[in-house]
């Protein structure tokens, strides 16, 4: 398993009227998370499209469980639980300092070839690097 827990600060204009985080923006905290965790095992999305491979979020879920309010520090965990074949799903908590879970969710990504635009299997230089976590 590979696992990451990121801070995030959150924004006045992340939020809405009420001072709660707006929904839309935890698909941005989810990235924030994703690739952090990627880089913290040594691939990062620039490397990645260096070699040809694009990844689009095929789908993203979310569970709201309690708000996040202006000026809140978010933990926000990624983690992989299985090694990538053609997509790499990965979940995600959402924390506040007292360890309450505010929302969770996943997303699915999948790897691309930048030419074709055809899905390819994840790349050998993706699975070297993560091959030592499971």
């Amino acid at each position: 398993m590979i696992r990451n827990t990121t801070q995030v600060r959150v924004r006045y204009a992340e939020t809405d009227q009420m001072g709660i985080v707006y929904y839309g923006n935890y698909a941005q905290y989810f990235e924030v998370a994703r690739v952090e965790l990627l880089r913290g095992i040594g691939i990062t999305y620039a490397f990645i499209e260096k070699n040809g491979i694009f990844m689009p979020v095929l789908n993203l879920n979310c569970q709201f469980h309690s708000p996040a309010y202006y000026d809140d520090l978010l933990l926000v965990e990624a983690c992989i639980t299985e090694l990538p074949v053609t997509r790499i799903h990965i979940t995600y908590s959402v924390h506040n300092t007292d360890g309450k879970l505010l929302t969770s969710g996943s997303t699915d990504l999948a790897f691309i070839n930048q030419n074709t635009k055809r899905p390819v299997r994840c790349p050998e230089f993706i699975l070297e690097k993560m091959r030592g976590y499971f």
